[in-house]
């Protein structure tokens, strides 16, 4: 009876072991893997914009195990670039590369969470974004306008140059009547000036200036550009990139589908993303140089910095649209006052921190 006893007991305690081992197994292997299709504007293999968007999705799929899987494709693979907020927003698919920029249409204070003419730089427009109230201002917006979305930086842009031109632009007179493709609020500015602006992809721009359909155009930094081949077309390009300092590009996940990951899935795709925007920086700074130096010595491209006149000339159009903008949209002037307010005690720091331009020569 007592070995028969033990026995039993030795089952028992057998089959208690077990059910105590599976339920160690850990939480995630029993989660679904999650499958993002993700819509860009670009190419993935355009410099920096492309490759920053495929190094986070590679790194949410390592970093979770393979749970994770951040399928990106290339422009117009799922959606026309222009209608990804759209259909990530409808859930048609779940996600998508998202320049706010793009849609000043659905809201205009949308463009202050990208960047703004003479904004600031990356160091400055981070600082705000994630230690001012841009990210809590940025979540208003989008519950304010129901865009049923959750956007998270995923690559910046660095600083751009401001318009590849087939001559040289010496007064403003002679921007009158150019047809050219121009981002965000600075479109508005040079539309101010009496240029022809108009949106298109990055994949159109080549074969517009080709077949004279722009005179010129901006795109983004100089290693992104040369990867486009303005250079073949237009011999004269100009800086600084007075409409686009820097630009925050956002991931954006339909709001259903970022509701149904676990906290800990959601915590992962947030590191990542602040992980492949902080890349994006050290990419777009280390690769500009060698293409800036190539552009005139090996392409053929005369390196224009825009003169004090015409630098005067955008600020006084921008300032211009700015007010216009204040004056017809509330929370614009909300964004764009709280913007203003941080960049003036921002002023203090940057006054007294940094070295003045080519004081280093």
């Amino acid at each position: 009876m007592r070995k028969k006893l033990t026995v039993k007991i030795g089952v028992v305690a057998f089959a208690c072991i077990g059910l105590l081992l599976l339920s160690a197994i850990p939480a995630f292997a029993a989660q679904k893997k999650v499958l993002f299709r993700c819509q860009h504007y670009a190419n993935q293999s355009l410099p920096i914009i492309g490759e920053s968007v495929v190094w986070m999705a590679e790194k949410v799929k390592e970093a979770s195990g393979g749970e994770i899987n951040i399928k990106v494709y290339d422009a117009g693979k799922l959606v026309p670039p222009m209608e990804i907020f759209e259909a990530v927003s409808s859930g048609q698919i779940e996600s998508g590369i998202i320049v706010p920029g793009f849609y000043q249409g659905k809201a205009s204070a949308l463009t202050l969470f990208s960047c703004i003419p003479f904004g600031p730089e990356v160091n400055e427009y981070l600082a705000w974004y994630y230690y001012g109230d841009g990210k809590e201002l940025f979540e208003e917006c989008n519950q304010k306008y129901g865009f049923n979305m959750v956007m998270l930086p995923v690559f910046m842009n660095i600083a751009e140059t401001s318009g590849w031109f087939t001559k040289p632009i010496n007064s403003p007179k002679d921007l009158k009547g150019l047809r050219m493709r121009f981002f965000g609020l600075g479109g508005h500015v040079m539309e101010k000036l009496g240029v022809s602006v108009s949106q298109m992809a990055p994949g159109e721009l080549y074969q517009s200036l080709e077949k004279g359909v722009l005179d010129g155009t901006e795109f983004s930094s100089p290693s992104i550009d040369e990867r486009l081949g303005f250079h073949k077309i237009c011999k004269y390009n100009y800086y600084p990139g007075w409409h686009q300092q820097c630009a925050i590009i956002y991931l954006a996940i339909n709001k259903k589908k970022w509701d149904a990951l676990t906290p800990t899935q959601q915590a992962l795709i947030e590191m990542c993303s602040y992980a492949s925007t902080m890349n994006s920086i050290a990419l777009g700074e280390g690769t500009q140089g060698k293409v800036v130096k190539e552009n005139v010595e090996v392409r053929g491209v005369n390196n224009m910095y825009w003169s004090d006149e015409m630098l005067a000339t955008f600020k006084k159009a921008w300032e211009e649209v700015a007010a216009e903008k204040v004056a017809d949209d509330p929370f614009f002037e909300k964004v764009y006052d709280d913007l203003v307010a941080f960049r003036a005690e921002y002023q203090y720091w940057k006054d007294d921190a940094f070295l003045p331009r080519n004081c280093d020569k």
